[in-house]
């Protein structure tokens, strides 16, 4: 199928506004919108939160009569369900819309080809597959709770420049600076729920919720999901102070007490001497968590990647040295030779502040 650069144009612009969702539209996917005859924009608008308008519907109050005959361009296919809001397929067929160009198709069961076929069934002509890849990349958390039904993990690792994380004694604070530490914090606030394992919380004692310098229109908060195989938070620990949705998952032989009174602790299956890793990730998407965002130390970090379900990492690297006694960044099985390493594709690097970031992702 080929697109214009006109249709181009208005795609990557509504690609633009499904972003601004980025922080607020848990659980639901971010969808921007642009309607259009021709050069001429008559409305536009994107998803802002759970619950309210979808995307298509703040364009189509914008566009007004405008609608009529215009193409919409909207990142994921318009919904067809009733849902906490009507279908967006039939708000653009009331409007009489001429044509819908749809980024990427929804996955979700209650739509999956449905909207399309709503649109087309009212003579609306329909194409899909525009920025596709982009599309997806925006919501690839949607995307992997849905057609994985597991969320997408991104794991977060800070080091110095020899792979270390921390001292031998522990002692981590602070390997990176003040810049990279505040970037953290937006990639906490676009996930669905943070995780770390026991050992983490027994050494820093971990607040693990954001902290932003403002906040991006009332950003979702995410849900804090502790490992903690016995049950050895101790008392007094901030993820067990009520203050933010907390998940401690446990071994199947413990039994919570009343340290664990304020936050929500569930059982789940173990594997190897360990909780099994897909049992917590089943459980998480079947909650709505979309993006997993991962803090934690060499083991759990090493599980998760060597368990093949660590789909991003997303690593600072400092400008210093802790020596060869210090802990390092992955606790993983020896290899046997060169042909069995772990093989990485650089999505980005870049500086922040004195650090360096780098996203990477396993190759396939």
């Amino acid at each position: 199928m080929t697109f214009s650069v006109l249709d181009a144009m208005h795609m990557a612009q509504a690609l633009r506004l499904a972003e601004q969702g980025l922080y607020t539209t848990q659980p639901n996917p971010r969808v921007g919108c642009v309607i259009a005859h021709g050069e001429r924009v008559v409305g536009q608008g994107w998803h802002q939160r759970a619950g309210e308008p979808h995307a298509e519907v703040y364009a189509l109050r914008e566009a007004g009569a405008d609608a009529r005959g215009a193409t919409a361009y909207v990142t994921l296919e318009p919904c067809a369900h009733h849902g906490r809001t009507p279908p967006c397929a039939d708000a653009l067929i009331a409007a009489r819309v001429g044509r819908v160009v749809i980024a990427a198709e929804d996955p979700f069961p209650q739509v999956a080809g449905q909207g399309i076929a709503r649109l087309r069934a009212a003579g609306i002509a329909v194409e899909s597959g525009l920025m596709r890849d982009a599309a997806r990349e925006v919501n690839i958390g949607f995307f992997s709770r849905i057609e994985r039904h597991r969320p997408w993990v991104r794991v977060k690792l800070a080091m110095s420049l020899d792979g270390r994380t921390a001292l031998s004694n522990g002692e981590s604070k602070w390997i990176t600076g003040e810049a990279a530490r505040m970037d953290v914090q937006r990639w906490r606030a676009r996930s669905s729920a943070i995780l770390t394992g026991i050992g983490t919380v027994l050494a820093d004692n971990p607040q693990l919720t954001v902290r932003l310098d403002r906040d991006p229109g009332h950003a979702y908060t995410p849900m804090r999901v502790i490992l903690d195989r016995h049950l050895r938070t101790p008392a007094g620990s901030h993820v067990l102070d009520g203050q933010t949705p907390t998940l401690v998952l446990h071994a199947a032989s413990g039994m919570p007490d009343e340290r664990f009174a304020r936050v929500e602790c569930i059982a789940i299956a173990e594997q190897n001497d360990a909780l099994d890793l897909h049992a917590v990730l089943a459980l998480l998407a079947g909650r709505g968590c979309s993006e997993l965002h991962v803090e934690a130390g060499p083991t759990l970090c090493g599980a998760l990647f060597a368990a093949g379900v660590a789909d991003e990492l997303l690593i600072y690297m400092a400008p210093l040295l802790l020596g060869d006694t210090a802990r390092p960044l992955l606790a993983l099985p020896p290899l046997a030779d060169m042909a069995a390493r772990w093989k990485l594709n650089v999505l980005d690097s870049r500086a922040v502040g004195q650090d360096l970031r780098l996203r990477l992702r396993p190759a396939i």
